[in-house]
């Protein structure tokens, strides 16, 4: 199954209502906010949809809210990583039935000492044969610890089901490196907005940005004047980005991404615990670096 990778995917948050449990009906209008967006698709249940704080019942509920709310044209790549192989084909299949065009498979990493090459190869291919569904490697090295080698990753690329990645560490070198090992057609995804320019120069073919939950227009723009050799004007822009983009990623984290989608007009609500919501001066200091950016309506 073919499936294009290029654009700009927003990692959407899972929102919650006061008691903590799914807005089923907010992610609903969230998501027609984003369908008049360019964005290229979603990807649901990633890090930044809590994923690991989620039931298996309210994994398959958000994955059945956006097969019904996704516009036509944009893709649905559902986060289905699990510590075991057997656990993620399981889930990577139900997700597949709920209207999922691909799904992104991040990396095992309990067994933190265990997770070497060979495991991870073991892994992908067990997940890839079975998967009815094209599958996408995921790297997050600031959240498991763990990352996989450039090695792996090319041999991976040879699987037929395996049609890219998206690395979230951020190192050009490897990027290159990724890009000039895998097979031909093997699409890397940028990890985030602070990197996208630099990525897509590379030959990435798109990017997972957080960023572009609240800024939409300006990430797709980005990705398209970098696209169109408009370079200077590119570089600028990933310039202006730089500084709303850490707020809502490694300054804030996720309580920040929540709240810029309230103050941008969008449903943002409560994260889960052990996360913690912003306080009143993060709230104030997040609020002046979208205003700075000319992100805040």
């Amino acid at each position: 199954m073919a499936v294009s990778l290029a654009g700009v995917f927003p990692p959407i948050p899972t929102p919650f209502d006061a008691a903590g449990e799914l807005a089923l009906d907010k992610l609903a209008a969230n998501l027609a906010f984003w369908n008049t967006t360019g964005v290229a698709g979603y990807v649901v249940l990633g890090s930044n949809g809590e994923f690991p704080f989620l039931s298996e019942a309210e994994k398959l509920a958000v994955l059945e809210t956006v097969g019904r709310h996704i516009a036509p044209g944009k893709l649905c790549i559902a986060g289905t990583g699990c510590e075991s192989a057997r656990h993620t084909i399981a889930l990577t299949r139900r997700a597949a039935e709920l209207g999922a065009h691909a799904a992104l498979v991040v990396t095992p990493n309990y067994y933190k000492p265990k997770m070497d090459a060979a495991a991870f190869t073991a892994f992908y291919q067990a997940v890839a044969d079975a998967s009815p569904i094209p599958i996408a490697i995921y790297t997050m090295p600031a959240y498991t610890g763990i990352d996989i080698s450039v090695d792996a990753v090319a041999r991976l690329s040879q699987h037929p089901n395996i049609i890219g990645m998206k690395d979230s560490s951020g190192s050009m070198p490897k990027y290159g490196d990724m890009l000039r090992q895998a097979r031909p057609g093997f699409q890397v995804l940028a990890g985030s907005a602070s990197f996208l320019f630099a990525a897509l120069c590379l030959g990435a073919s798109g990017g997972v940005c957080a960023l572009a939950n609240i800024a939409p227009a300006q990430t797709v723009e980005l990705y398209k004047l970098t696209k169109a050799g408009k370079l200077a004007e590119a570089r600028a822009l990933q310039y202006r980005l730089m500084a709303p983009n850490a707020a809502v990623t490694s300054g804030y984290g996720i309580a920040g991404l929540k709240y810029a989608c309230e103050l941008t007009g969008l449903y943002g609500g409560p994260v889960r615990l052990p996360l913690l919501p912003l306080g009143e001066h993060e709230q104030a200091r997040l609020r002046a670096t979208l205003a700075e950016a000319g992100l805040l309506p």
